[in-house]
This record gives C-alpha cells, sequence and structure tokens, in this order.
C-alpha cells in the first residue's frame, strides 16, 4: 500500500471512530427544535411539550425557534441547511411535509432532504365559528355558506399548512365557496377568530381546546371517527350530517439529512422516553392529542408514511 493509501485509510477510520463517539457525546449544548408557524398553534404546543420532555431526558435544553412564513417553508427551507448535528431539529406536519410540495413548485427543499426521528402526535381537525355567527350546527353552517358564495370568511396558519388542509377537505366534502385567510400560524387567526375579525378557523383540537372550554369560540364538528374524550359535547362530522370531511392531523419530528445515525437513534430514544411520561401523556390527552403507537414513533415508519401523505395531497390539492 503506498503512502497515500496508507494516509486516506486512516482518514476513513477515524472518521468511522469519530461518529459513535460523537454520539456518545451529544448533546453537549442546547438543541434548537424550529416549529414553522407563530407561537399559540397546535405544531408549538405540541414541541413545546415534547421539547420539554425530551430536553430532560437529552439532559440539555430544547429552545423553541418560531418561524411563521408560507404555510411552514420558510422554516422547513432553514432546517434542510442547518448542519447535519443533531442540533436543529424541527416539527413537522401533513402540510409542511406532505402538501407544501404539491402547493409551491420552487421549494428549495425535497423530502430526501429530511431524515424523520418519529412520529410525535395525532391530532383531531375541527371547524369553530365566532359566537355571534347566526348557524348553530355544521349543516346550519354549510347551508349558510351556500346561501352566501364566498362571503364566509376562514381562517388557517399559511397555504401550505395542516391546518389549510383541513379547510380544503372541509370545502370539498361541503361544496362550499368561502373566502380563506391566511395567518402566519393558528395563534394569530384564533385570536382573530375571537375578536370577530373572521368567521371561522379550520384547525386542531389542541389549540381550539382552550377556547372552546372557555366558551370563547362555537365547535362545530370533529373530523374525527369517534367523539373526543376531552370535549365530548361536540359531534364528530358524520354525527354532524357531513360524513365526507375526514381528516387526520399528525406532528413529526425531523433532522437534516446526513445526520449520523446513532444520534438519530439517541433522539429517536428519548422522543420514546417523552411520550411515556405520564405527565406528557395528560396534557395530550386535555388537548385531545393522541399519543402514537411504539411502531408509529419509529423513523422507519414516518419514512413510510410521508411518500404516501404526498401523494394523498397531491390528489386532494388537484382537485380531482
Amino acid at each position: 500500500m503506498n503512502a497515500r493509501s496508507l494516509v486516506s485509510a486512516a482518514a476513513l477510520a477515524l472518521v468511522a471512530m469519530g461518529s459513535p463517539l460523537s454520539a456518545q457525546d451529544y448533546p453537549s449544548k442546547p438543541i434548537t427544535m424550529i416549529v414553522p408557524f407563530a407561537a399559540g398553534g397546535s405544531s408549538d404546543v405540541i414541541a413545546r411539550l415534547v421539547g420539554d420532555e425530551m430536553g430532560r431526558v437529552l439532559g440539555q435544553r430544547i429552545v423553541m425557534e418560531n418561524m411563521g412564513g408560507a404555510g411552514g417553508a420558510t422554516a422547513l427551507s432553514r432546517a434542510a441547511k442547518a448542519e447535519p448535528d443533531g442540533y436543529t431539529i424541527v416539527i413537522g406536519n401533513s402540510g409542511t411535509n406532505a402538501a407544501s410540495y404539491s402547493i409551491y413548485p420552487d421549494l428549495k427543499y425535497t423530502n430526501a432532504d429530511f431524515a424523520p426521528v418519529g412520529l410525535v402526535a395525532k391530532t383531531s381537525p375541527m371547524i369553530a365559528l365566532k359566537l355571534d355567527f347566526p348557524a348553530k350546527t355544521l349543516m346550519e353552517f354549510v347551508a349558510y355558506a351556500k346561501a352566501n358564495p364566498g362571503k364566509v370568511s376562514l381562517g388557517h396558519a399559511g397555504v401550505g399548512s395542516s391546518n389549510y388542509l383541513i379547510c380544503r377537505t372541509f370545502i370539498k366534502a361541503a361544496g362550499v365557496d368561502v373566502a380563506l385567510v391566511s395567518y402566519r400560524g393558528a395563534g394569530p387567526a384564533l385570536n382573530d377568530l375571537m375578536g370577530g375579525q373572521i368567521d371561522g378557523v379550520c384547525d386542531a383540537a389542541t389549540s381550539l381546546s382552550g377556547a372552546v372550554m372557555g366558551e370563547k369560540v362555537k365547535p362545530l364538528a370533529v373530523a374525527t371517527p369517534s367523539r373526543l374524550a376531552s370535549l365530548p359535547e361536540i359531534p364528530t362530522s358524520t354525527e354532524a350530517g357531513l360524513p365526507g370531511f375526514q381528516a387526520q392531523g399528525w406532528n413529526a419530528i425531523f433532522v437534516p439529512k446526513n445526520t449520523p445515525e446513532p444520534i438519530v437513534a439517541k433522539l429517536n430514544a428519548a422522543l420514546k422516553t417523552a411520550l411515556a411520561s405520564q405527565n406528557l401523556q395528560g396534557r395530550f390527552k386535555d388537548l385531545s392529542s393522541v399519543v402514537p403507537t411504539p411502531e408509529e414513533m419509529t423513523p422507519a415508519f414516518v419514512a413510510a408514511m410521508v411518500p404516501k401523505e404526498i401523494e394523498k395531497y397531491r390528489v386532494l390539492l388537484s382537485d380531482k
């Protein structure tokens, strides 16, 4: 073996040894979790709850960085370009990591730019109105919207967000023409709803439950097969007369591609431990969020799920 080959072999050996050693030391400083929306929405609430628990497990703080814009695409672009060292992670959903590819053709990233860590939560989509809106039920709302095409406004967390997908799913199922109002997150949309600036919102029960329990908004239905244990008085979309309005929200953690596998495994282990805690499970129940099964928490499950979600929303958003 010549001198150049010996040097190359030595370098490869150092790299091979370095990855596990760096993973053993990881994390040695705080981790940034990018949240693709303004504070107050379901992704933000879930990220903070899970981030706190994961930080305790890992022995380092997980710091939230809220970055709204373009339905989450601004944040995902930043996450895709981050160093693949485990110190920048991002919480994504069906909008940011699936539908956005059909909505924004000029994205600077693709699904291949991310490695999944695991599913974090499953959420329950809901439609809610301002308190003085004349409709009292989902079908009364549908009838009102049909009688007043283009005059009813529904807020969401930005084109490409999971909330936007709830709106599009509802519109398609109900056959109505409503004005969709885009915000930088579900929190600002909810604030405008409670202030009477818009007629309703498409959101997850995770971020709406507090306003519902406080009787600050009027919930119409949840787009789930069964009622929510935390909000049992709200009918399902089927019970309310619109069975075609079905949706399942989700959140998952991703890291930039090429993040070392031992680091991904360490993050996944911390996620599983966090989701097993009684404190977190209690908070999820209060917020009508569902803790994933152990299988759903794996990187392999999310890696298989995302392409199916991309195709599902490609069909939905093509209006076929």
